[in-house]
C-alpha cells in the first residue's frame, strides 16, 4: 500500500472528481447504465460554485426553468440522483493519480483516501475552490487550532477575531453572537465594508450596541494569545485572540490535476466531443474544466457532456458489450433502478 493511504483503497467503477451540477447530473446518467460511482470534492458540501458563489442567486437559462437559485439547482439534481446511492467523500482534494499495472488508476486524496477505478471523470469546474488566505502571512502552524477559514462550532467564552469585509465574514460576525463568546472583533484592511442594505444595518446596530467592535487594518503578527494590527493611522495595537477566522471568499486553484500529465490549453483539459474523453483513454472532463472546439461554458452544455462521456465510461466498464439508449418515458429497467412505477 502506497505511503500516502491511510486505508486499503476503495474499488469502483468509475471515480468523479468535483460535486458540481455537470458531476450530479454525470451522477444520474452513470446510474441508468448501473455504474456505480464515488465523488470527491475539496468542498465541504455538494453543488460546486453554484453553492460556492450564487447559492441564493437566480440561474435563468436552465431548460424548463424560468427561475432557478443555485441551491435550488442542486438540491433537485441531488433529489434526482438519489436512487443510485452515490458515495461523496468530502471536504478532501485529489492530491495524486498513478496508472496500475491492471490498467485501473489509483487516485490519493489529501487525507489519504484511495480509490482503485476503472474510470475518471473529472468534473472539477474552474478549479478547487479554496479559501483565500493572508498572503502576506505564514499561518500554517496554526491553522486548525488558532486559525480557521471558516466558523467554529464552539466559540463560547473565546476571543474571536473575524478578519474580512464581504458578507461571508459580517453575516459570521453576527452569527457568533449567538454561541456567547467572550468578544467579537471584525478586522478588515479598509473602514469600510464590502455589504449594504439590511446585514449593514444590523451590523452598524451590533457595533453601537457593543457587542461586536469594528477594527480597520491589516494583521501583522500572530503569537498564540495576541496579534498585532497596522491601523491606517500606521498605529499598531495588539488585540487579544482565542480564534481567528480568515473569511475573505473562496478562490477556484486548478490543484494537482494540471500535473498529470492530460493534455491542456489555458488551463483546461482538451478533450473530444465524441465522448469527451482526454488524452488518457479511461479519463474524461465534463464541464467548465474541459475545452474543445466550440466550448460553451453553460450549465446545459456540461449536461449534454455528462451525458455522453457516462456512455464513454460504460463502453470501458462494460468492454465488448453494445450500450443499448433506453428511454426513461418507457423502459421498465430504468423505472426499476429509478423505484418508479412503470404503469
Amino acid at each position: 500500500m502506497p505511503s500516502a493511504l491511510k486505508t486499503s483503497p476503495t474499488e469502483t467503477d468509475c471515480l468523479v472528481i468535483g460535486a458540481g451540477p455537470a458531476a450530479l447530473f454525470l451522477i444520474f446518467e452513470l446510474g441508468l447504465l448501473e455504474i456505480e460511482c464515488h465523488v470527491v470534492d475539496v468542498l465541504p458540501h455538494a453543488g460546486g460554485q453554484c453553492m460556492a458563489l450564487y447559492a441564493d442567486k437566480p440561474i435563468y437559462d436552465i431548460p424548463s426553468r424560468p427561475r432557478s437559485t443555485g441551491r435550488e439547482l442542486v438540491n433537485d439534481l441531488l433529489a434526482q440522483a438519489a436512487p443510485f446511492k452515490p458515495q461523496f467523500h468530502l471536504g478532501q482534494q485529489v492530491s495524486a493519480l498513478e496508472l496500475q499495472a491492471d490498467a485501473r488508476w489509483l487516485a490519493t486524496t489529501s487525507s489519504g483516501q484511495g480509490f482503485l477505478c476503472k474510470t475518471l471523470v473529472i468534473a472539477a469546474g474552474v478549479g478547487a475552490f479554496t479559501p483565500r488566505k493572508l498572503a502576506h502571512l505564514d499561518l500554517a502552524a496554526l491553522e486548525g487550532t488558532q486559525v480557521f477559514y471558516a466558523p467554529t462550532q464552539d466559540a463560547a467564552n473565546k476571543h474571536i477575531v473575524i478578519y474580512g469585509g464581504g458578507e461571508e465574514a459580517v453575516q459570521a460576525s453576527l452569527a457568533c453572537l449567538a454561541k456567547q463568546p467572550a468578544s467579537v472583533r471584525l478586522v478588515y484592511r479598509r473602514d469600510k465594508l464590502d455589504v449594504d442594505g439590511d446585514l449593514q444595518l444590523a451590523f452598524n446596530q451590533a457595533v453601537a450596541d457593543g457587542v461586536i467592535d469594528f477594527k480597520a487594518g491589516q494583521i501583522q503578527e500572530l503569537s498564540h494569545s495576541h496579534m498585532s494590527l497596522a491601523t491606517p493611522t500606521e498605529h499598531t495595537e495588539q488585540l487579544r485572540f482565542d480564534e481567528l477566522w480568515v473569511m475573505q471568499g473562496l478562490t477556484p486553484q486548478l490543484g494537482p490535476l494540471a500535473h498529470w500529465g492530460l493534455a491542456m490549453a489555458k488551463k483546461q483539459i482538451i478533450v473530444n466531443t465524441e465522448n469527451f474523453c482526454t488524452s488518457e483513454p479511461a479519463i474524461f472532463a465534463i464541464g467548465d474544466v474541459n475545452t474543445y472546439p466550440g466550448k460553451r461554458k453553460l450549465i446545459v452544455s456540461a449536461f449534454h457532456e455528462a451525458t455522453l462521456a457516462a456512455y464513454g465510461v460504460a463502453a470501458l466498464v462494460y468492454p465488448g458489450q453494445k450500450i443499448a439508449l433506453e428511454y426513461t418515458t418507457a423502459s421498465p429497467r430504468l423505472h426499476q433502478l429509478l423505484g418508479v412505477s412503470s404503469s
